[in-house]
Order: structure tokens, then C-alpha cells, then sequence
């Protein structure tokens, strides 16, 4: 029986889970749309203005999901603390938290990369080229490090479906006869 800390920590976890890793993949989709396919080139026919207004979404999402991302973080371990399940006796419970904390340094960095966004959308200037220095560094920052940590984010959900190296207790081991 979990107790009802762990049972609300999960639910807080799944919610901000689905606004963190949906919020990626939307920013992902309205950035790389004023990219050349498969560069980190502009597209040459794009208005200043449609620039201007995404960056200003990118910027905007990007606190959301950065926020989002610190629910998690700090839920998550609300609820590792909380629950009943073992990390001992569960593997894809442990996968899971190595795999997500592991990344929380490449996290910090590219929270401090939106965060620079933010301030030059909100009270900065309207300068097309410093958004686009900081757009790119931002998508090439760390060496692709944080593509590598979405991929990871993503198995944590298929750990969490299907629970490889699950000890069970209550299985019974086959006679050696």
C-alpha cells in the first residue's frame, strides 16, 4: 500500500513529466522550423518579424519547460524517497533515476542558456543576431549532449512500462530435480 505523499508525488511527477517532454518536442518542432533541414542554417526567406515572434515562443516555452523540469526533479525524489519500491529489487527503477539525474548538470547549463533567451526576449533588445548566436549555441551546446539526454528521458518511459530486472519475491525458483 503506498502511502498518499508517494501517491500525490506521483501524480505531480506524471503531470509535469507529460509538460516537460511535450514542452521539449514543441520547442524542438517551432525552432528547427527556421532551420535549413539538417543544418544549423536559417532559412534565407524568412520575414525579421516571423523570426522575431519565434524566438519570442522559444523563449516563452522554454521557461515553461524549464519550471516543468524542476518539478520533476524535485518530485522525483519526493517520490523515490516515499515509495515502497525498492531500488534494490527494482532495475528500472534505478536505471531510471541514474538515467534522469545523470543529465542534471547538461540541464543546468541549457536552463542557463534559456535563461539568457528569456532576459534578451523580455528585456533586451530586438537584435535578430543576437537571438540567432544564442539560438544556435543553444541547439549545438555541449556537442549534443542534451539530444542524448532526451533519448535518455524517453527510456526511462519504456523502463517504466516494461520493468526489466524486476526482483520478484513471491515467485517460486524451479526444483532442480
Amino acid at each position: 500500500m503506498e502511502t498518499k505523499i508517494s501517491k500525490i508525488s506521483s501524480v505531480i511527477l506524471i503531470t509535469a513529466a507529460i509538460v516537460w517532454l511535450g514542452g521539449l518536442n514543441i520547442r524542438a518542432m517551432v525552432g528547427f522550423d527556421m532551420l535549413q533541414m539538417g543544418t544549423l542554417d536559417f532559412k534565407p526567406n524568412i520575414h525579421p518579424y516571423v523570426e522575431r515572434t519565434v524566438f519570442s515562443l522559444v523563449a516563452q516555452s522554454s521557461i515553461v519547460i524549464d519550471i516543468a523540469y524542476g518539478i520533476v526533479w524535485l518530485v522525483g525524489i519526493l517520490w523515490l524517497k516515499t515509495t515502497k519500491l525498492s531500488v534494490r529489487k527494482n532495475g528500472w527503477l534505478m536505471m531510471s533515476a541514474i538515467l534522469f539525474y545523470m543529465f542534471t548538470p547538461v540541464e543546468i547549463y541549457t536552463i542557463i542558456l534559456d535563461l539568457k533567451m528569456w532576459y534578451l526576449d523580455f528585456l533586451g533588445s530586438n537584435d535578430l543576431v543576437e537571438f540567432r548566436k544564442l539560438f544556435i549555441h543553444r541547439l549545438g551546446a555541449l556537442s549534443g549532449v542534451p539530444m542524448i539526454a532526451i533519448l535518455s528521458y524517453y527510456t526511462i518511459i519504456v523502463l517504466a512500462i516494461f520493468r526489466p530486472l524486476q526482483y520478484n519475491l513471491t515467485s517460486e525458483k524451479p526444483d532442480d530435480k
